[in-house]
Formats: structure tokens, C-alpha cells, sequence
């Protein structure tokens, strides 16, 4: 899978009159796990992106092994939007994955509805940060699988949820960054596991 790739939609879809709620999402996972692919292949407006071309200066400091095509990366964020109906809107930060960016996530999940965490099953100790700190952050999450072409591993979605010990409440889902639909089935699934987790509490007593 060659992350610089994705689906784009042949046009940008303004926001419709209608949309009065507007839902923060954040898109956390790894280096080069496919955050800005999934943002770009799904927004509906031409994404803000904070890409930058890797120089010498990161050797050394960014983890490249396993990523032989990347040759970019994010230093702040990245932005989109997509539209789930008339009404509800989705507001899009991929945040950067490497170390030293870290310090951005607080920052990032402050008035964060939930999240989604990439996994790339080639670096799979990668997402165990993200996920320590959206459990530390109390944010609900669902976490996606962005299956690599090259990756030979073929792990099942549950050894997946083993490897990450992940509850089972918590979806877990196979996805194609590039892949507009894929994308949006994540969102899909994110927003319903909001909505159950809603539900659960207004009929605890």
C-alpha cells in the first residue's frame, strides 16, 4: 500500500444549511500509519495538511524502519470534514505520530468527542501510546487496521485485539486509507459506538 495514494472525490462538498452539529474527531496512530491518507481520502474539502519533506536532520530521531517509501511526514496537524447527513458534521485532526510531536496530543483531545486509532500490524507497539492516552484522557475510541500491501503477516482482527489487549467493547475494524468508503465506514462505526456509549449512560439509573 503506498500511503502518498488516496481516493479523492472528483468534487468538494459544501457544507450544507442544514448541518448543526458539529462532532471533533481525532485520527491518532504511529509514523506513517496512514493518518494523513485517511483524513485526505475522506474530507470533503481540500484538507489542510502540515506535511513536511523529511530531511537528514530526522535520522536518528524518527523511526523509519519498516517504511522505506515515506518521505514525508506531519508536524502539526492534519484537518478535514466530512458530512455523515444534513445535519451532523465531522471535524478531522490526524495528529502526528513520531515522539517528539507528542506533546500536541493534550492539546489535540481537548474537546474531543472520540478518536480513531490506526494500526499498521508491521509496527503494531506503535499504537500503544495512542491508546494509553486516549484511555488516559477517558476518550472513547474505535480502532482501525490500515492493511499495507506488503504486509505478509495476516494477522486476524482477533489476534489483533490480543496483541493490543483491547477490550471487547471497543470496535475494532479492517480499513483502506486510500479508499474514500473504507475511510468512512470507520467514522460510521466510530459515531455508533458514541451513540451506544450515550445510550448506556442515560439508562444507567
Amino acid at each position: 500500500m503506498d500511503s502518498a495514494t488516496s481516493e479523492l472525490p472528483a468534487t468538494r462538498t459544501p457544507l450544507a444549511d442544514a448541518a448543526e452539529t458539529g462532532l471533533k474527531i481525532v485520527v491518532v496512530g504511529g509514523f506513517g500509519v496512514g493518518k494523513t491518507t485517511l483524513v485526505r481520502s475522506v474530507s470533503e474539502i481540500r484538507p489542510l495538511n502540515t506535511e513536511e519533506v523529511m530531511t537528514q536532520a530526522g535520522v536518528g530521531v524518527d523511526e523509519t524502519a519498516g517504511l522505506p517509501h515515506k518521505t514525508t511526514t506531519t508536524v502539526a496537524f492534519d484537518f478535514g470534514r466530512i458530512s455523515l447527513n444534513e445535519t451532523m458534521v465531522l471535524y478531522l485532526f490526524g495528529a502526528p505520530g513520531q515522539e517528539r510531536f507528542w506533546f500536541l496530543w493534550d492539546r489535540l483531545f481537548l474537546g474531543t468527542l472520540g478518536a480513531v486509532v490506526l494500526v499498521d500490524t508491521r509496527r503494531m507497539s506503535d499504537s500503544w501510546y495512542a491508546i494509553d492516552r486516549l484511555e488516559h484522557h477517558k476518550t472513547p475510541f474505535v480502532v482501525a487496521v490500515n492493511r499495507f500491501d506488503d504486509d505478509v503477516s495476516s494477522f486476524s482482527l482477533a489476534e489483533i485485539r490480543q496483541a493490543l489487549s483491547l477490550p471487547e467493547h471497543v470496535p475494532l475494524v479492517d480499513c483502506d486509507a486510500r479508499v474514500r468508503s473504507s475511510g468512512k465506514n470507520v467514522l460510521i462505526t466510530l459515531v455508533d459506538h458514541l451513540y451506544e456509549l450515550a445510550m448506556a449512560r442515560e439508562m444507567t439509573p
